[in-house]
């Protein structure tokens, strides 16, 4: 089976389009948009540039209104994400992602399929182990990369915040501004615009 992880820096559906196109054509279907990460933002806010997207790029999706962990048990958001062709991950909350989704049955169904677009601070809690974005430490992510960090958004991080995040990295760390991204596929890696590395990838 065919796995991707895409992990962009920031800007879902505003900042990406050439790179989702490119993800889209190869996974045709509609795509799960799952915006667990903004549950104490405006959700509705991403909700609506995902609709305007999806106009934009020619393509269906369904929103996947995951916002706590009664919502992550759901059969019926773990079979929405099993049946799209790719899902978009989004938000900003890491910390809050990761505690809503772990041992769930939707995490299972995020961890199975074959196509996973993660953005900003969504993209961090992807790998493990996770860049917390509130004062640049490391926390216990979701696992769906290994051996990499991403420090989401990397241009606005006072360079001071970075600097302490480069400090404490027993891994890889991957600066991923907006518009750029780091990409995962079949036990290969390959990026997109300006991503700055701090180590090696992982081989697996």
């Amino acid at each position: 089976m065919t796995r991707q992880v895409v992990l962009q820096g920031g800007g879902p559906f505003t900042a990406n389009d050439e790179l989702d196109a490119q993800i889209l054509r190869a996974h045709p279907g509609y795509v799960a948009v799952l915006p667990t990460a903004e549950a104490f933002e405006n959700p509705d806010d991403l909700v609506q540039l995902s609709v305007a997207w999806a106009k934009r790029l020619g393509i269906t999706t369904k929103l996947c209104a995951v916002y706590s962990r009664a919502d992550a048990r759901e059969e019926s958001f773990a079979a929405m994400i099993t049946q799209s062709a790719v899902v978009y991950v989004v938000g900003d909350s890491p910390i809050h992602l990761r505690s809503t989704l772990k041992d769930t049955v939707v995490f299972d169904a995020l961890e199975a399929h074959p196509c996973v677009v993660a953005a900003a601070g969504s993209a961090a809690a992807m790998c493990d182990p996770m860049v917390d974005p509130r004062g640049g430490a490391f926390a216990l992510g979701l696992g769906l990369v290994s051996g990499v960090a991403a420090v989401t958004e990397s241009e606005k991080w006072p360079d001071e915040r970075l600097q302490r995040t480069l400090g404490l990295a027993n891994t890889s760390v991957a600066e991923i501004p907006t518009g750029a991204a780091l990409i995962y596929q079949n036990g290969t890696w390959s990026t997109h615009g300006a991503v700055v590395l701090h180590g090696p990838l992982p081989t697996n």
